[in-house]
């Protein structure tokens, strides 16, 4: 049986935790505030990435041997399943590609890098990393972007993958596809117009995959701070159970300890009579 000097020692420990977890809980709603507003005034941005395949009708090449995978995760955890989740849904689409499909991993967020890191250590192309601290930027998914470009790989087919944040409670993996230079080079419909050239054609893709991280960023972020949320309240309820436990585990104790000490009492007075 616990002393009354470690169950009170327990019962402060858990009452750490749970002012820290309530503490993160109120900063995550203020985070998750300020990502949904951003997200809803940049929401425009979803659709105007996928305007190539979806309006101007560039096809995407699902059995191109190369090609390329893009993961949208942050840094940042006691957030639920939100990085594990997509790590889950790239391995997934890894294991469905034949043998002879090259794919390389783009993984923003450095707990995507991790979990991928463990499996497909050799094929990530690009990591980013010092992401989820502070609210997206396009110029940080611009970045990653360039990265991708000067790498030199030329892609057949990309898909992105990130948490499209549905609600405050719900959230769901989603892809989106991604064009290269090579697949807008190879429209039909884009080729009709005189002035695109090489150049052109490069300068659209770039800015089309940086569009597409951006967004998934900013889905990502606003998913994450309020799947964050949602686990700080749940690790706070569970901290309040654990110290009333603790609580009446201190108090039985308490009264055995003077139960015993008033029987000893007894007893030696009984003793000397």
């Amino acid at each position: 049986m616990a002393t009354l000097k470690e169950l009170d020692m327990r019962k402060k420990s858990v009452q750490s935790i749970e002012k820290i977890t309530k503490s993160m809980k109120m900063v995550s709603a203020a985070k998750f505030a300020r990502a949904e507003r951003a997200l809803k005034a940049s929401r425009s941005i979803g659709p105007s990435s996928t305007v190539a395949t979806d309006k101007a009708g560039v096809e995407v090449d699902s059995a191109a041997e190369n090609q390329l995978v893009i993961g949208i995760s942050s840094d940042r955890g006691l957030c639920g399943g939100i990085h594990s989740g997509i790590c889950r849904s790239v391995r997934a689409h890894l294991a469905e590609q034949p043998d002879s499909v090259n794919t390389k991993l783009v993984l923003v967020g450095d707990r995507s890098r991790a979990i991928m890191a463990r499996t497909h250590s050799d094929d990530i192309l690009v990591s980013a990393a010092n992401i989820g601290k502070n609210p997206p930027t396009f110029s940080e998914a611009a970045t990653v972007a360039a990265e991708v470009v000067a790498s030199g790989y030329e892609y057949g087919n990309g898909i992105l993958f990130y948490n499209h944040f549905n609600n405050a409670g719900s959230y769901t993996v989603t892809q989106r596809p991604v064009v290269s230079a090579s697949m807008l080079a190879a429209s039909e419909s884009l080729s009709s117009y005189e002035d695109i050239d090489d150049e052109c054609v490069m300068n659209y893709a770039e800015f089309n995959l940086a569009n597409n991280i951006f967004y998934g960023m900013l889905e990502g972020a606003c998913a994450e701070q309020s799947a964050r949320m949602a686990a700080m309240e749940n690790a706070s309820k569970n901290a309040g159970e654990m110290i009333e436990a603790l609580q009446i585990q201190y108090n039985r104790t308490r009264q055995a300890v003077v139960t015993t000490e008033l029987i000893e009492i007894i007893s030696g007075a009984a003793a000397l009579e």
